[in-house]
């Protein structure tokens, strides 16, 4: 029996019209990372035409002296002696102004205004110490970072993170460009972020770019 030739399937009349998906709407890009304040977290650093830009900083090549990475560590030793010291003073303080507040009871009829000072001074000592304590705590829990630092002959500093190798393979490469005057070079680096630069150990002198903040530091 001879087959029948099929018949491309047509709608039936009267029937509501096959519905298409819609097309799935692309999400925008997101907006690039940022730091806490607001900044951009990664910038360029660009060698061209002897000059070494870090983010809107530049150096001229020939005033580069040196070029080396580094771990930057919270200053932790000098934090807690700095919180040992200002509790300890301020303990001796609230104890002083006590032991003179004794004294003048035993001389003076005003001893309910006296106990109201001697009140309120122990106030402000435990609100120094409690202050005393979370600025210590800011610094002990304050993380180590990873950074490349270019030094110029001017004594300041330009300091940018990333990762352990290729801030090593960066240092090779902007050495390279200093040794030849017609190397150029463009890559990405991260922006340091830190909350505090005295929290941290920085040298002598620096003026740090391409942080949050930081520029202008000086270390005692």
């Amino acid at each position: 029996m001879p087959q029948q030739p099929q018949r491309p399937w047509q709608q039936p009349p009267g029937s509501p019209p096959r519905s298409t998906p819609p097309p799935v709407p692309q999400q925008p890009p997101g907006p690039p990372p940022t730091t806490s304040a607001g900044l951009p977290a990664s910038l360029d650093l660009t060698v061209t035409k002897r000059l070494l830009w870090v983010g809107g900083a530049v150096y001229p090549l020939q005033n580069v002296a040196r070029v080396y990475t580094f771990v930057l560590h919270p200053r932790r030793k000098e934090a807690t002696l700095a919180f040992l010291k200002r509790s300890v003073f301020a303990l001796l303080t609230g104890l002083g102004f006590t032991l003179f507040a004794g004294t003048a009871n035993l001389f003076s009829r005003e001893r309910e205004t006296l106990e109201g000072l001697t009140q309120f001074v122990w106030i402000a000592v435990a609100a120094a110490v409690l202050y005393f304590i979370v600025d210590w705590l800011r610094v002990m829990s304050a993380s180590s970072h990873f950074v490349l630092a270019v030094e110029s002959n001017g004594q300041s500093t330009a300091l940018v993170t990333g990762e352990t190798g290729h801030l090593n393979r960066l240092v090779h490469q902007i050495a390279h460009a200093i040794e030849n005057p017609d190397a150029e070079l463009r890559v990405r680096v991260e922006r340091l972020t830190i909350s505090n630069p005295r929290n941290y150990y920085f040298g002598d002198a620096v003026n740090m770019y391409g942080g949050s903040n930081n520029v202008g530091m000086t270390a005692a």
